[in-house]
């Protein structure tokens, strides 16, 4: 809620306190006849009495009806107030304001919960940015909703002043109308007693002539009479659905008081909680995901401890043992001397076997250049021409 509305929900709850500090006054009950009414009063009861023309029909069917003309101007303006203007229910704000923080689920805040089935089918996550765009949305919706109380409380404040002035004017028509009947009463008990009993002596004492026109003024006087009978009667009537719309208007205004001193709570009390609780679920998830990195860092530190140190031992073995060796390894040089020692004794046996094969192969030589000149001797022996032929030929 911002600044501004908390100060004009503030100012408002003094407004609220005297508005609902008034005391209405409770209605009369009986009308106080001419005869046993005090003085001032018996002096407005004549002074309504003397509206009445009984030779004058339509005052009659008027009477009293000018103290009902304050009440309709009242009336007339709230309803001209309530048809210029878009009265929303402010219940209904309220019951916004409650299903705008129900509809803030806090579980969204768990960014380890377990996604739905429905979020993995269209492949959401519960990120924190989510939450905090969700927050933010629930604070506009907060900050409309305070906006619209407040209209709504002044509209009410204003109608509760209204009602006042309704019920003062309605108690004082309802007072007013009791002088009426009281005049009305009087009237008839006056023509009862006097003015009829009068006109029918007047028309016994008239000539025969003129006893016709009187008797036609008897008859219009009690005709009149008669009306002015149904016309108090009337206002009986009138007083009487007055005094129960006295209650009413009564009803009404506890009913819109109760209300805004409810909108006023929720302005002043309830919303400030709200919000500090929701800051509080923002900022301890906050705190979470802080925690949360802490951790990240402390395991990538502790993982990278053991790596390391794995790493060394497994260094530090490698490294001790080429220092340990030799420049030459015992094995290499023994497996080196008897390969040597091998090849040695390969080499002076294919020289013992070269040496005998070109031994043999020199006896060979000179068994075959035995032969061979044998051959040529025994040729060239031989006396016949052949063994010169033949060796002419050769």
């Amino acid at each position: 809620m911002t600044d501004s509305i908390r100060d004009q929900a503030a100012t408002a709850l003094a407004e609220v306190e005297k508005v609902t500090a008034v005391v209405l006054p409770e209605p009369g009950t009986e009308i106080v006849p001419l005869a046993a009414a005090p003085a001032p009063q018996a002096e407005e009861i004549r002074r309504r009495m003397a509206e009445i023309d009984m030779e004058n029909t339509q005052s009659i069917i008027s009477f009293g009806s000018s103290a009902q003309s304050e009440l309709q101007v009242i009336s007339q303006e709230m309803l001209s107030d309530v048809k210029n203007k878009d009265v929303g229910p402010a219940g209904d704000s309220l019951a916004n304001i409650v299903t705008t923080i129900r509809g803030f689920s806090v579980s969204e805040l768990d960014v380890r919960r377990k996604q739905s089935w429905w979020e993995k089918l269209l492949g959401r996550a519960a990120p924190f940015a989510k939450f905090v765009a969700r927050y933010e949305t629930v604070q506009g919706q907060i900050d409309k909703i305070t906006e619209d109380l407040l209209t709504h409380e002044h509209r009410l404040l204003k109608d509760i002043k209204s009602l006042d002035i309704l019920y003062d004017k309605t108690l004082t028509f309802y007072d007013e109308l009791a002088l009426y009947i009281a005049a009305g009463e009087a009237k008839l008990a006056e023509l009862d007693a006097t003015t009829i009993p009068a006109k029918e002596a007047e028309v016994k004492a008239a000539p025969e002539n003129d006893q016709v026109k009187i008797a036609q003024e008897l008859r219009d006087l009690r005709s009149a009479r008669d009306d002015l009978e149904r016309r108090v009667h009337d206002l009986k009537l009138t007083r009487q659905v007055t005094m129960q719309s006295l209650p009413s208007i009564r009803l009404v205004q506890e009913n819109d008081k109760s209300l805004v001193t409810k909108i006023n709570s929720t302005l002043v009390n309830t919303v400030p909680l709200w919000e500090t609780q929701l800051a509080q679920a923002v900022t301890i998830q906050r705190s979470r995901e802080a925690a949360q990195s802490i951790r990240a860092a402390n395991d990538l530190t502790n993982e990278l401890l053991t790596s390391n140190a794995k790493n060394l031992q497994e260094t530090n073995r490698v490294v001790r043992t080429e220092m340990e060796r030799g420049v030459f390894d015992i094995d290499a040089v023994k497996q080196a001397n008897a390969t040597l020692i091998a090849t040695i004794n390969e080499s002076l046996s294919i020289a013992d076997e070269g040496k005998r094969k070109r031994a043999a192969a020199e006896a060979e030589l000179v068994k075959m250049e035995h032969e061979l000149r044998d051959t040529l001797a025994s040729a060239r022996a031989r006396a016949d021409g052949v063994g010169t032929n033949v060796g002419t030929s050769a």
